[in-house]
């Protein structure tokens, strides 16, 4: 059974940020949502992932509790070292150290995010993500925080994720959609509509 968000009505304070909104994700591969801040992706992924619920309609075709997401903010646990954020999703310190070192943060396993740059702070969140044996994977501006060596590195295992499943990702960089997604979707809003 597909994804899909079936006429989805959410409104703040009376705003509509979407309305009647529909859209059907594949089986596998990566969608790419691009447009104007504030015309309602970053509320379409909340609602996606089930941290907020719509004023009507529904999400289809997924467990709740099998959504990885990467925020815009980074969401690391300050009390938790990198290494520890990480093994949140292993419990297992061999795998949680290979990918230390495949994301270069090695050296950095025993920081705490306070002690992090946000480029390895970003790094740590999409790696706990991507490492999640998840069902559906949403990314909001996934990449940001990150130089070109370090995104084409990134890039590679978002392939390897979209392989298996859908992957959502909400990014405004035009070279991020040509290196990655499978069918884009321009965005306006709100309410939110695509095309």
């Amino acid at each position: 059974m597909s994804i899909c968000a079936e006429h989805i009505s959410f409104a703040y304070n009376g705003q509509p940020v979407l309305f009647d909104f529909n859209m059907e994700l594949p089986a596998h591969g990566i969608v790419a949502l691009s447009g104007p801040s504030g015309c309602g992706k970053t509320t379409f992924l909340h609602l996606m992932a089930g941290l907020i619920m719509p004023d009507s309609g529904s999400v289809k075709g997924i467990d709740r509790h099998r959504i990885g997401v990467v925020f815009q903010e980074d969401r690391l646990l300050p009390w938790l070292t990198a290494a520890e954020n990480l093994n949140l999703i292993f419990r297992n310190p061999a795998q949680t150290a290979e990918w230390l070192l495949n994301m270069q943060l090695s050296e950095q396993a025993n920081f705490y995010p306070s002690e992090l740059s946000g480029g390895m702070k970003r790094r740590i969140a999409l790696a706990r993500a991507l490492a999640f044996d998840c069902d559906l994977l949403l990314l909001d501006e996934p990449f940001q925080g990150l130089d070109q060596d370090l995104k084409e590195r990134m890039y590679e295992r978002v392939r390897e994720a979209a392989l298996t499943k859908p992957v959502l990702m909400v990014t405004h960089d035009t070279l991020e959609i040509a290196e990655l997604a499978d069918q884009v979707y321009q965005a306006s809003g709100p309410p939110l509509s695509v095309k």
